[in-house]
């Protein structure tokens, strides 16, 4: 009897472990790799690489086992796409692993980053199913998340460089007044009928307000030019340009002296103007204009031009009555400098009646006060005297954009976007304030119109910072130190760079040093850190709230000198 209850005990004992072989048991965080081993942000996104290993005599031959990677966080989680391996007996697609040798599998997913992810934990969920029954592993926590370091973006563009719509003002401005006296053919003797022309009277009065305004107007000299056109002896040509020169510079010395106009008269003569045939030929409604500029391309020689071009018998009468003649001249070029109104002129001019300024004066008038209440009272002045220029409404947005108010900037920004929807400096500041909201797609809709703006690569970079593209960010930054610049060079893990940046910035502020204190985590130098993150904590107490729930700072967490910082 005892014999047959201890051989029962025995077959009971062996259905038992059979059942429990059926079954897989549950698999340990060692046998997975996470890279990074501390999630991070890039970009928009958290991109996560798993590596893992199916330990020998683990996978049933009869199972299917589905893996699916879940990030937990506050509120929510975010689950990314499941892969599915199958035991040696099963039919299907899916991956086989070995029961007696295991296997190793890598999966690669990317999670949109959202700002609760901040403190979360990535974990695997295993599903097993086998024929017709399923049943849940434990599910095993393989990381934790994130680093989310990159979305200082945000703080770091308030300080930005927001795009200025330049004036266009100039104080000295190159003026050139010119006459044109014409001749006869073969003729040097100037006619009454080229000496009453409008141009030539123009040239006059010209002469006479230079001299009369030496304060605003500076002569540079007076040119005469003449020429002979391209057609006869080459000898003759060169007496009748210089009877020319000498005759038109007579003349202009007198004028000059009547109008007591004091400078140098500078004079020249060309003997064939090929040179203005070829423009003429080039601009007329001639027939074979083609094959006339063929002719002067293919010859050197004066005379042989000269032959080749008389063969084009053609045009060649039109060629004599129509270009020809414009060529027989004596070019007059009065050359001055007109000079505008000095800074201090400007500035009085403006508080007396600025209806008397330009629109480039004022929004210059601007640009050399460092007073920003006064800055504004200009700006403001230009948008009502000028309302249909954007320039003044862009300004007044980056007053507020400096100030922090945003919604006033947003307000202004719009406004000169409604005058100029395609101006480049407007559009680079419509997407500093996108990546303040944290809309990176839009805002890389505006810096693609501003590109061509003077402070486009800046706006360019902070969006790169934003995308993910590290490298790409740092390199159009430059060498201009700012906690944007900086940011991008931790990021690409160019500490040295960015410890340099960070002790250049000018006016250093809260992110300055928090992005210290960073710096210093990532680079195991606790002085470093402790000090930053003091400085960020007195100049902005959130920070310390911020630091606490930072990842960057888990090593140094627990330590006495963290915590006398954040308390």
């Amino acid at each position: 009897m005892f014999k047959k209850i201890t051989t029962i005990l025995s077959l009971v004992t062996i259905a038992l472990l059979s059942s429990c072989s059926s079954k897989m048991s549950g698999l340990q965080s060692q046998y997975f790799t996470v890279t990074p081993a501390v999630l991070e942000v890039v970009g928009t996104e958290v991109p996560v690489t798993i590596d893992g290993r199916f330990p020998a005599e683990f996978f049933n031959k009869k199972s299917i086992l589905t893996v699916t990677p879940v990030l937990k966080y506050e509120g929510g989680e975010s689950v990314a796409e499941s892969v599915t391996f199958q035991g040696e007996k099963v039919q299907g697609n899916n991956r086989v692993v070995s029961y007696e040798n295991g296997g190793n599998f890598t999966m690669k997913m990317k999670f949109d980053y959202k700002p609760e992810m901040a403190n979360s934990a990535l974990y695997l969920k295993f599903n097993v199913t086998k024929g017709s029954k399923s049943y849940e592993l434990p599910e095993v926590k393989v990381a934790d998340g994130c680093i989310a370091t990159s979305q200082l973006y945000r703080s770091t563009v308030v300080s930005a460089n927001t795009a200025l719509g330049e004036d266009a003002f100039q104080r000295v401005i190159k003026q050139a007044q010119q006459a044109n006296i014409m001749f006869l053919i073969q003729q040097t003797n100037l006619r009454n009928n080229q000496l009453n022309t409008e141009s030539i009277k123009a040239l006059k009065e010209a002469m006479k307000a230079v001299a009369a305004d030496t304060e605003r107007k500076v002569l540079e000299n007076v040119e005469v030019a003449a020429y002979a056109s391209p057609d006869g002896d080459m000898s003759l040509n060169v007496n009748v340009a210089t009877g020319r020169e000498k005759n038109t510079a007579n003349y202009v010395r007198k004028q000059m002296k009547a109008a007591k106009l004091e400078g140098n008269l500078d004079t020249d003569y060309t003997a064939e103007d090929w040179e203005g045939f070829q423009q003429l030929v080039a601009q007329s409604n001639l027939p074979d204009k083609e094959l006339i500029i063929r002719v002067l391309s293919m010859y050197s020689d004066p005379e042989e031009r000269e032959a080749q071009i008389k063969n084009i018998s053609s045009v060649y009468s039109e060629l004599a009555d129509e270009v020809l003649p414009q060529l027989r001249r004596a070019r007059i070029t009065l050359n001055y400098q007109l000079l505008g109104r000095t800074d201090s002129e400007i500035m009085e001019q403006f508080k007396a009646d600025a209806k008397e300024l330009s629109l480039e004066e004022i929004l210059y008038a601007a640009v050399i006060t460092d007073n920003v209440a006064e800055k504004e009272n200009i700006y403001k002045t230009a948008a009502r005297l000028y309302p249909k220029d954007y320039r003044a409404y862009n300004n007044l947005g980056m007053l507020a954009y400096d100030k922090g108010d945003y919604k006033t900037a947003a307000q202004y920004w719009s406004k000169a976007a409604s005058l100029a929807p395609n101006a480049p400096e407007v559009n680079v500041n419509l997407g500093y304030l996108a990546l303040l909201d944290g809309d990176v797609a839009k805002a890389e809709t505006y810096m693609a119109k501003g590109s061509n703006s003077k402070d486009g690569d800046e706006a360019l970079a902070s969006l790169y910072i934003a995308q993910g593209p590290y490298a790409r960010a740092a390199d159009l930054f430059g060498s201009e130190p700012s906690n944007s610049a900086a940011l991008a060079q931790i990021l690409n893990k160019d500490y040295s760079s960015a410890k340099n940046t960070l002790s250049a910035v000018n006016e250093p502020d809260a992110t300055t040093y928090y992005l210290t204190a960073v710096l210093g985590a990532r680079t195991n130098n606790a002085s470093l850190l402790y000090d930053g993150l003091k400085n960020a904590v007195k100049l902005d107490s959130s920070m310390a709230q911020k630091a606490l729930g930072d990842l960057e700072f888990a090593k140094f967490a627990g330590s006495e000198a963290f915590q006398a910082i954040i308390k």
